[in-house]
């Protein structure tokens, strides 16, 4: 399993490319939703969000060092398929 490492003080962007992989044809996003696991006191949080046509990007936060969190992005297409994925973050002292 990777995973990409965060430093709690830091706010940083992560986005996921739908496009190429999932995407058919003319298909288009047409909503997304991104969450955190565990959602916890002190957690990462999704502080912004935004998508487009192909991709999905969320502005992550906080997070308490050690800690292993999954934030989950879970689309809807324009032709009513739902999926999601994940990015694992460790939040560690930098």
């Amino acid at each position: 399993m990777s995973f990409l490492l965060k430093d709690p003080n830091a706010v940083l962007d992560y986005s996921i490319d739908w496009g190429a992989e999932y995407l058919n044809g003319g298909e288009l996003l047409a909503r997304s939703d991104w969450s955190v696991v565990p959602d916890e006191p002190g957690g990462v949080t999704v502080v912004g969000s935004d998508f487009d046509a192909t991709t999905a990007s969320a502005k992550a936060a906080g997070g308490l060092a050690g800690r292993l969190y999954r934030l989950v992005n879970r689309v809807t297409t324009d032709a009513a398929r739902v999926d999601e994925r994940s990015i694992l973050i460790r939040v560690e002292n930098r």
